[in-house]
């Protein structure tokens, strides 16, 4: 009998430890599925050089053959013989390499990562839904779809992601699928143009309306006026000022009255990145060894793994294009062929507004604009949660766009202002997937500014090259016709004056073509100078990066490829050669312990460069923010004030410590006596350099900047394990080389024009997202050190080179 019991009791234990291992328990995933070792991760694991084998695929839904070379690191180069083709293929092979990272992303945009990880994302999800991300996909969606251009590219991209899940089995999913224990779904267009939302809310996302609003309430217009010019005292404008006009301008909307929006005591969180921003510069053949254009860009994003770019190209009659794309959106977005090259840094104007809102009664079924009340259109967000049952939430929009919040909560975003409407560009529908299509078949300056006309959002600074000898930069996206500064503050939502006027024309976004300097540049600062007749925001990031850039640029004679990519990664800080002098000259060495005196000794001694050893990096970085924020924390800071405000951009801050001792702004009003700036300085030097010591021991080598800085490139779900920490690397915000803790170069490219061009670019990863590959993060070495890989750009399939390895064909 005693032997049954047993016997039982071991059924039941192993059947409860086979339920326990093959089931969910709210977001703990089925172990046992994933260890297993017939469809657990270790069929993840990719045998060295397996896609270098010979190979012929038969996929549903190609019309003819196609073939495909890849070289030694794993880029596929497609040879179709029509567009759906070329496309599906791309969609298949990026599909092959990256499936999750497109698909998580999508979900991400769409507000539905709740599905994935449970009620903790509920908020987050909730967030992008009344953000309207999924709404201003449809928009853009319902353009491209309605081009039958676009529409072939769309479709086929996405039948050739569907073949590759349509082929797959549980055990050969992606490891984060296997991990996150969830399952990928049939690819949609709609995905697509997600992605590209997905990529303006990162780059166009950020509104001072509400903290600007709230200094104005609490200071007044004067100070306002003051301490947030409309343009700062330091610039180097994209397009030079006097720069000739080529069109007659449209008349400005008039200013209307003020309007004094409500203060709000919201407290910051959860906001895109301040710094995040690009390179990009071109000389022309008069500056060049060759006598033809050389093209660089380097985007600065967040870094990443599974890497933001996938690298690619494609050819097909008509076409043959080499560069990157945002993996699950068809076409190269940054690259060149055999006749031009392009990139892309990101504008940063003024496209998302907020207005103040009137509501008829607190039904909030009207509210009132241009003396009469209007209906509230309700969308009702359906939201799925792991676990849970479904949430419905109800989203209200006027003509303005989404209430983001329409009663009293606590925002998920900072710069969210409750009961306020949202306009916003990337809620306009474009057709930005024709643009990057006509770049890719561009033969000369005309095919460039035909391209830029379908563009829409993120606004971009398009940097062009040609074999013809044309050098040209394009500030280019939608942008609202307004009247000067109209949404640096909260709008009255009720008076149609304070409706967007129409759009500035495209044609006159700001451009130039083959300036007399011999080069064109964009490190997003303004687009143009005060002369430029339309107002396209006031904020944009400060002139030291791209100051620099073009004083390297002006004294390169007969440059080269490696010309540029040292420029790439110049890690000169112009703000600490303007003020670090000044710093100094605060404080006298004697006022210093001896424990401090040697810190001070260092910063006396050091170059400027943010170079990975530098000592004086990390001092003087560290020394400037804390003054910064003694200077500004008791006026402007949520904690002292109650309010959400910002602080001053950082011109006005420097001309403040270089001229103002006396300003009201340096004494901290909250303590009895009158601080100076020379106290403040000494007070926030040997906070710096008590700070590093208890983090890093007395002054030595370990104080290297690249210690202090601490650059991680982390998976793109935070997984644990599978990023890299501590990179060790130079660089820092408003530096060329702008590499900060989190974001830095997604891309370095340099293209060399000529009867065959000559390119060279690494991103910070590999080609393939899975962390069991060889090719997962194999070019981060060669990026960390500032290298760049030759870039092999085939003519034909068949053409021999020594690092291309076998072909696969591609059979209907």
């Amino acid at each position: 009998m005693l032997r049954y019991v047993r016997a039982v009791l071991a059924l039941l234990t192993t059947g409860a430890l086979v339920w326990v291992l093959d089931t969910n328990h709210g977001e703990i995933p089925a172990f046992g599925r994933f260890l297993s070792p017939f469809q657990g991760f270790w069929r993840n694991g990719e045998a060295p050089g397996y896609f270098a084998r010979e190979q012929t695929l038969t996929l549903p839904g190609l019309q003819q053959p196609v073939q495909v070379r890849f070289d030694d690191h794993r880029v596929p180069h497609i040879f179709a013989q029509n567009d759906h083709d070329l496309y599906y293929a791309q969609g298949y092979l990026t599909a092959r390499d990256r499936l999750w990272q497109m698909e998580f992303q999508t979900h991400v945009a769409a507000g539905r990562i709740s599905e994935i990880v449970g009620a903790r994302a509920l908020e987050y999800d909730r967030f992008q839904r009344r953000m309207g991300l999924p709404h201003g996909a449809e928009k853009s969606l319902a353009v491209m779809m309605a081009d039958p251009t676009t529409r072939t590219v769309l479709t086929a991209y996405s039948a050739g992601v569907n073949a590759y899940i349509g082929a797959l089995s549980p055990r050969d999913y992606p490891l984060e699928y296997k991990l996150l224990n969830y399952a990928p779904e049939p690819w949609k267009p709609l995905k697509c143009a997600l992605l590209l939302q997905l990529m303006a809310w990162d780059l166009s996302g950020r509104s001072d309306d509400l903290r600007l609003s709230n200094a104005l309430g609490k200071y007044g217009p004067a100070v306002v006026r003051d301490l947030f010019p409309d343009y700062p005292t330091r610039e180097d404008p994209i397009v030079p000022a006097g720069t000739q006009l080529d069109y007659a301008p449209l008349k400005v909307p008039p200013v209307p009255t003020v309007f004094a929006a409500a203060a709000s005591d919201q407290v910051p969180q959860n906001e895109p990145a301040a710094d995040l921003g690009s390179n990009n510069f071109a000389l022309s053949g008069s500056r060049t060894a060759s006598g033809l254009p050389i093209l660089a860009n380097d985007p600065h994003l967040q870094l990443n793994l599974p890497s933001i770019w996938y690298q690619v190209q494609l050819v097909a009659p008509g076409v043959n294009v080499y560069g990157v794309t945002i993996p699950g959106a068809p076409t190269i977005i940054i690259g060149f062929n055999q006749e031009v090259a392009w990139g892309v840094t990101n504008v940063g104007g003024d496209v998302l507004d907020w207005y103040q809102l009137k509501f008829k009664d607190n039904r909030r079924q009207q509210y009132w604009h241009d003396g009469q009340w209007k209906p509230v259109r309700r969308v009702v967000e359906r939201i799925r949660v792991r676990g849970q049952a479904e949430r419905l939430d109800t989203v209200l929009y006027t003509h303005h766009g989404p209430v983001v919040y329409d009663h009293d909560e606590k925002p998920f975003n900072a710069q969210t202002p409750v009961r306020h409407a949202m306009r916003w560009t990337a809620h306009e529908g474009g057709n930005e997937v024709l643009t990057f299509y006509r770049l890719n078949r561009a033969h000369h300056y005309q095919d460039y500014a035909a391209a830029l006309s379908t563009y829409a959002a993120p606004a971009q600074n398009f940097i062009f090259a040609s074999r013809h000898n044309d050098v040209a930069i394009w500030p280019n996206g939608k942008f609202p016709l307004k009247w000067p500064a109209q949404g640096k503050f909260i709008l009255d939502g009720s008076d149609p004056r304070h409706d967007w006027q129409g759009w500035i024309p495209q044609a006159q976004n700001p451009h130039v073509r083959n300036p007399a300097r011999g080069f064109v540049s964009s490190a997003n600062q303004f687009p143009a100078g005060p002369d430029y007749p339309y107002y396209l925001g006031w904020n944009f990031a400060s002139y030291e990066r791209g100051h620099r850039i073009n004083q390297r640029l002006a004294q390169m004679t007969r440059a080269t490829p490696d010309s540029l990519r040292l420029l790439q990664t110049d890690n000169l800080n112009l703000n600490a050669q303007l003020m670090l002098p000044r710093l100094l000259q605060l404080v006298r060495s004697e006022q210093l312990t001896p424990a401090q005196r040697p810190a001070y000794e260092e910063l006396r001694r050091w170059n400027y460069f943010h170079d990975a050893a530098a000592v004086g990096a990390s001092i003087f970085d560290l020394w400037y923010g804390q003054l910064v924020e003694a200077i500004w924390q008791d006026d402007f800071g949520p904690k002292a004030t109650g309010l959400e405000m910002r602080y001053p951009p950082r011109d006005r801050t420097n001309n403040l410590i270089l001229r103002e001792d006396t300003s009201r702004w340096i004494d901290d009003h909250r303590t009895p006596a009158r601080e100076t700036l020379p106290q403040l300085a000494l007070k926030t030097l040997q906070l710096t350099t008590d700070s590093l010591t208890r983090k890093f021991g007395p002054l030595g080598p370990k104080w290297a900047w690249s210690n202090q800085k601490s650059t991680d490139i982390l998976h793109l779900a935070r997984l644990p394990g599978f990023g890299h920490l501590d990179v060790d690397c130079g660089g820092g915000a408003a530096i060329v080389n702008a590499t900060t803790e989190r974001n830095g170069p997604s891309w370095r490219m340099v293209v060399a024009l000529g009867p065959a061009p000559k390119a060279y670019g690494v991103f910070p990863g590999g080609q393939s997202g899975n962390p069991g590959s060889q090719y997962y993060d194999d070019l981060l070495e060669t990026w960390r050190v500032g290298q760049l890989n030759e870039l092999i750009y085939l003519t034909s399939p068949t053409q021999p080179h020594p690092r291309v390895a076998a072909a696969w064909q591609l059979k209907p």
